[in-house]
């Protein structure tokens, strides 16, 4: 894993900044010019069983170093590059969607001066584009992905076991910081599978990870 992580390292850390950089670009100009007036998704009955937790918030924000490890992992050049072309297409679906038909969850009755970590992200993320949740759809896709990569490069069967562990925790932390609710998971759960399937699909028959 070492070995592969120093191969192309400054490409690997480079790509991924500027990658983010270009995503929050084109996800708070959807979030902010959106083409009609958002519909407030519903709540279920699991919902209201999930309880807010505030400590779930470092676990939201590990997305943005668990996204980072499937790119830094990859062993040469072309199927770095197939990953990136393949979320990209994911996310570019997903701000289509938020796009053309915007929602955003229902406000939650919680003060949230009480819990000062959690206001800069409830300020920027203004509780919209919604469903399907990319925050769930990048976590199932790099799961499904970093999944792949272990069982190639060999590594211990607790990696893989806290790598399932690590996506499960982040689907239920946007659920549990009220960032989003059940159906954005389920549809952002949906889209990730389906993405990382093709793709890897795809992947396989084309280039060596």
């Amino acid at each position: 894993m070492v070995q592969r992580i120093c191969i192309l390292a400054p490409v690997k850390a480079l790509g991924t900044m500027a990658f983010m950089a270009l995503f929050f670009w084109g996800y708070f100009s959807v979030l902010h010019h959106p083409l009609s007036t958002p519909v407030v998704m519903p709540l279920l009955r699991l919902d209201e069983l999930i309880p807010f937790t505030p400590a779930a918030y470092p676990v939201y924000v590990s997305l943005w170093v668990y996204v980072s490890l499937p790119p830094a992992l990859f062993g040469n050049l072309r199927a770095l590059l197939l990953f990136c072309a393949w979320i990209a297409a994911m996310c570019t679906f997903c701000l289509g969607i938020f796009w053309c038909f915007p929602t955003l969850v229902p406000i939650a009755p919680i003060d949230w001066n009480a819990y000062p970590q959690m206001v800069t992200i409830k300020n920027l993320d203004a509780a919209g584009n919604a469903f399907p949740s990319l925050h769930v759809a990048s976590a199932v896709f790099s799961g499904l992905w970093l999944d792949r990569l272990f069982r190639h490069i060999g590594v211990p069967v607790i990696l893989r076991f806290l790598n399932v562990l690590e996506c499960a925790l982040i689907l239920w932390s946007t659920i549990a910081i009220r960032q989003h609710v059940v159906l954005d998971v389920v549809g952002g759960t949906i889209v990730g599978v389906v993405f990382a399937c093709v793709s890897l699909r795809f992947v396989s028959r084309r280039t060596h990870l």
